[in-house]
């Protein structure tokens, strides 16, 4: 069973390291190159030019890897694992859209905000109404309506409130990506980090299953997932071809993932933390995505209150540009940080096993 785990990753790096430079030369003999913000850090005016839509190589890459890997070991695909990549697909899709009339149009905004968050809302529903539905054999469908943290906990919300619940989630965490999306390989590196935490828990939440309960030695602590070791195929296949992307992605990078690419694996991590139960934790395991985000919402509410920037320039990591540290020093940094939030909420998920123990 878990060999599906290993040839999803490894087909996701290989297709990625392999296919990556073929996208770069294919969009840039169509011109399609990065628009760079004129009020941005003077030191990125150098990027402009550079291709960008480079999420479509990891999105394929992770689409290709979790099906291979199917079809090699003769596993059936999961109503879950399907939801979660249709969801990345989706979100993926509207920002294709953003970055082509980006650079058709050359200017920095690309559709219009109502058009985008539209496009953001239709994909979320569509998954949220559909993760409750295909319930397996014990009555457990691919999401739950009740919260979670490292399992489900409380009362169900119900369906409706679900819904928005989900909503919030997604666009949440595929905008957190965006604008964690600025420096060369942020986003990507931070995302292997979580992608990582994520095929962990999937592969802990299916030897822990409550469909294995009679093997257990303590069936309290079992967790009630539809189909844990499919979201893991899933993650370690993103980890994998975001990991081979990263390659070209770093920097001085040779291509930029765009909005395709940051709204996709924001939409995925919302999917994994949905379907695994773990949507609370998710703020925690995805902690440089949270902190970078509510520098934006600090930095807009101090200047509407009062006039005043509470940072040199927003999100968090330009900040520290201007304060003159280097590109590199700022990403590594931020992956440290990334990496403590991950170390920290896979404390908390094991620590939430062992109290039930």
């Amino acid at each position: 069973m878990m060999n599906q785990i290993l040839f999803s990753g490894v087909i996701g790096l290989f297709l990625t390291l392999v296919g990556t430079p073929l996208l770069i030369k294919l969009l840039a003999r169509k011109g399609y190159g990065q628009y760079i913000r004129d009020d941005g850090p003077r030191e990125h005016h150098s990027k402009r030019g550079t291709p960008t839509m480079g999420g479509i190589a990891f999105i394929l890459a992770t689409i290709a890897a979790y099906f291979l890997s199917k079809l090699i070991t003769g596993k059936p695909p999961t109503f879950s694992g399907i939801l979660v990549i249709g969801l990345m697909a989706g979100m993926g899709l509207v920002g294709f859209l953003d970055d082509y009339i980006k650079i058709v149009k050359r200017r920095s905004l690309g559709l219009r905000a109502k058009a985008k968050m539209a496009g953001q809302l239709l994909g979320g529903i569509a998954f949220a109404v559909l993760s409750l539905q295909f319930a397996d054999n014990r009555g457990n469908t691919p999401a739950s309506t009740k919260l979670s943290f490292v399992q489900d906990f409380g009362w169900s919300i119900g369906p409706v409130l679900f819904v928005v619940w989900a909503l919030f989630m997604i666009l949440a965490m595929s905008n957190g990506v965006n604008l964690t999306d600025g420096l060369d390989g942020l986003a990507t590196g931070a995302s292997v980090l979580v992608f990582g935490a994520y095929t962990f828990i999937g592969v802990w939440q299916f030897q822990e299953s409550c469909a294995n309960a009679q093997t257990l030695t303590n069936p309290g602590a079992c967790y009630e997932v539809r189909d844990p070791l499919d979201l893991a195929v899933v993650s370690s296949a993103l980890m994998g071809a975001c990991l081979g992307f990263l390659w070209w992605n770093t920097s001085p990078a040779k291509i930029f993932m765009g909005d395709t690419g940051s709204l996709a694996l924001g939409g995925a991590l919302a999917g994994l933390a949905i379907c695994s139960r773990t949507e609370l934790l998710l703020a925690i395991l995805g902690g440089l995505f949270v902190l970078i985000t509510m520098s934006v919402v600090i930095q807009v509410g101090s200047f509407r209150l009062t006039g005043k920037r509470v940072f040199r320039m927003a999100p968090l990591q330009h900040h520290f540009e201007l304060k003159g540290w280097s590109e590199v020093l700022v990403v590594v940094r931020f992956w440290i940080i990334q990496g403590i939030c991950v170390i920290v909420g896979l404390g908390l998920f094991y620590a939430g096993w062992a109290a039930d123990k």
